[in-house]
Parts: C-alpha cells; sequence; structure tokens
C-alpha cells in the first residue's frame, strides 16, 4: 500500500499499459488526463512488436519507463501466449523502474468501452472468442461511476450461450463471439443490442487508474494471466468425435 501522501500527489498518475490477449497488440499511455495508444494487428508478432510499440509511445510523450508510476496489462482471458507476454512485459519494466502492476481483466475492459460507447445502457454481456467452440463470457453492471462484476469471467460453450444470455439478460452485447457464434444468437427470442468490438491498452489503462488511486498496484512477482481455460486444445480422439467442454 502507498500512504496518502503518495495518493494525493499522484491523483493523476501516469500509467503505461500492454494489451496481447488477441491478434492486435496495443499499449497505451495515462498521463495528465490524457490518454494516448498504439495498435497493430500483429498476428503472433506480439513479442517482437510491443516492446519497439511501448519504446516509440513513450519517446512520442518524451518521458522513460522510470516516469511511469505503474504499469498495467490485459491479464485475460484471452490467448495463452499473448497474455504470457504482456504480464512478462509488464513484469519486468516494472522490476527495471521499482515500479508496481496493475493485471486488468479483458472482459471488464471491454465492458468499460461498450458502457461508455452505449451510456444509455446498464448492463453489458461480454463474450469473446476462445476457439474450440467455447467463448469467454462475464457479465458487468455500471454503478453510478462504477464497473461492477455480475459474473465471473467463465467458458461457455457454443450450445449454452442462449442460455447464458437469456439467464442474465442483459441490456447489451459486446464482443467477437457475436460474429463467431452469430447461428447460436439467432435464436434468442428477444435479443439485446450487440456491438461486435474489441478493447485494447486504453481501456485498459482506464480500467487501471482508479485502482492506481485505491493503492490496489501489486508487486510485479504477483502479477499473473487469468487464464479462465486450463485445457487449451482439442486431442486427437476429442477432435475425431467432436467432442466438446463444458461451460
Amino acid at each position: 500500500m502507498r500512504d496518502a501522501a503518495c495518493v494525493a500527489t499522484c491523483s493523476s498518475p501516469t500509467i503505461l499499459a500492454i494489451d496481447t490477449a488477441a491478434s492486435i497488440c496495443s499499449v497505451a499511455l495515462a498521463r495528465a488526463g490524457q490518454l494516448t495508444e498504439q495498435a497493430e494487428t500483429v498476428g503472433h508478432r506480439h513479442s517482437e512488436r510491443v516492446l519497439p510499440m511501448v519504446q516509440a509511445l513513450l519517446a512520442g510523450a518524451g518521458i522513460e519507463v522510470s516516469d511511469c508510476d505503474a504499469f498495467a496489462f490485459g491479464a485475460g482471458p484471452g490467448s495463452f501466449t499473448g497474455l504470457r507476454i504482456a504480464c512478462g512485459v509488464v513484469q519486468g519494466l516494472a522490476y527495471g523502474a521499482g515500479k508496481r502492476v496493475i493485471a486488468v481483466g479483458n472482459l471488464e475492459a471491454l465492458a468499460l468501452a461498450a458502457l461508455r460507447e452505449h451510456a444509455e445502457m446498464t448492463t453489458v454481456l461480454c463474450a469473446i472468442d476462445a476457439r474450440m467452440r467455447e467463448a469467454y463470457c462475464g457479465v458487468y453492471e455500471r454503478e453510478a461511476d462504477r464497473l461492477v462484476e455480475r459474473a465471473a469471467p467463465a467458458l461457455v460453450a457454443a450450445t449454452n450461450l442462449v442460455a447464458y444470455v437469456e439467464r442474465w439478460a442483459p441490456d447489451l452485447m459486446a464482443g467477437d463471439a457475436l460474429a463467431a457464434f452469430a447461428d447460436e444468437f439467432k435464436s434468442l427470442t428477444s435479443p439485446p443490442p450487440a456491438v461486435s468490438m474489441q478493447a485494447g491498452a486504453a481501456a485498459i489503462a482506464v480500467c487501471a487508474l482508479p485502482r492506481w488511486l485505491a493503492g490496489q498496484a501489486i508487486e510485479p512477482a504477483l502479477a499473473a494471466p487469468l487464464y479462465v481455460r486450463d485445457h487449451v486444445a482439442l486431442t486427437i480422439d476429442e477432435r475425431r468425435t467432436g467432442r466438446q467442454h463444458p461451460a
């Protein structure tokens, strides 16, 4: 925990955020009330591009790594390799600068971005394509100026998506799973408005700010990805039989 004096003097901290959970690699800098983001579609080249992107972003702002107050990253769920890259990079930067880390869930960041675009909505169900005929899902609700998690990130089979949506009855749905599983969602009797969108490092940085102000940044060694799934690929027999994993 930081002392009260530090919180008072750092009410507008400099936070560097990184997200490599999907095919888009993005970095963002929140500084002096301003937010800057760079994003590239890199496929599987996150490890090649993320540090050059960080260096370019910091150079554009005229600051060094040591000038950052904290480092945030998209903790998942998402690509296993991507999550490890983001976590490892912010740990290295934080160790070198003697600073702390803030882990932000990717579904939470997506919820924030979706509700900011749709101010009239209150509850959003976020669904990200997890491959293997599954989706990472979570439900979030806006309460005053807070985002409250109603359903923690979970792995939901494509065949259970409609039941999941009907259970939570959100005002809004967001995420790339809406396009990936369009046929499944067609059977919804009263579908809520839906936006097929992604959220990157900028949303991660915005989510990280209140945690920093609340003294919730952690030591680099404690940072860890949120995988949700521990079964990363179908075996040959599972692919042959068409077996799916439960929600």
